[in-house]
């Protein structure tokens, strides 16, 4: 069994003359994640690793995250302004030794790809978290695999 967490980079500023890949967390971003990745860890939500879009909101989000978990980190440019078959070619370069998986990165990609892989309809907002459960006991079998929701959690909701 696989688990895979969701999360989308916390909220954003937009300065001026900053291009969209180099776009920082606003202050509020800054609390979102240091919040969120709090509450994940005391609600005991395991993660073995994590890996994020190199975009600078995404990267720091993660960034953050790491600060609650300790853990191996990397970056995959395939989860910036990523397609739905984008999270799969990442998910299959996986190593079975992950047993779950974070992935930090952009909106509307990360919603298309979890209402891809759930029943639930959803759309992700800044620094929002869903976990699936993968029957799986290879990364490679992610397709073909069951997949359920386990759970969603957004910002100021927990």
């Amino acid at each position: 069994m696989k688990q895979l967490i969701l999360v989308r980079h916390a909220k954003s500023d937009w300065p001026e003359e900053t291009d969209d890949f180099h776009r920082p967390l606003a202050d509020k971003g800054l609390e979102e994640a240091m919040q969120m990745s709090r509450f994940m860890k005391s609600s005991q939500v395991a993660i073995d690793y994590f890996v994020s879009s190199p975009a600078v909101r995404a990267l720091n989000t993660c960034r953050i995250f790491n600060q609650t978990y300790q853990i191996s980190m990397d970056t995959d440019d395939k989860l910036y302004n990523p397609l739905e078959s984008n999270f799969e070619s990442v998910i299959y370069k996986l190593d079975d030794s992950h047993t779950s998986v974070a992935f930090f990165s952009h909106n509307n990609g990360i919603s298309n790809f979890a209402n891809s892989i759930s029943q639930n309809i959803f759309h992700f907002p800044t620094c929002g978290v869903a976990g699936f459960e993968i029957d799986c006991n290879s990364w490679s079998e992610f397709d073909g695999a069951r997949k359920k929701l386990m759970f969603f959690y957004e910002p100021g909701k927990i």
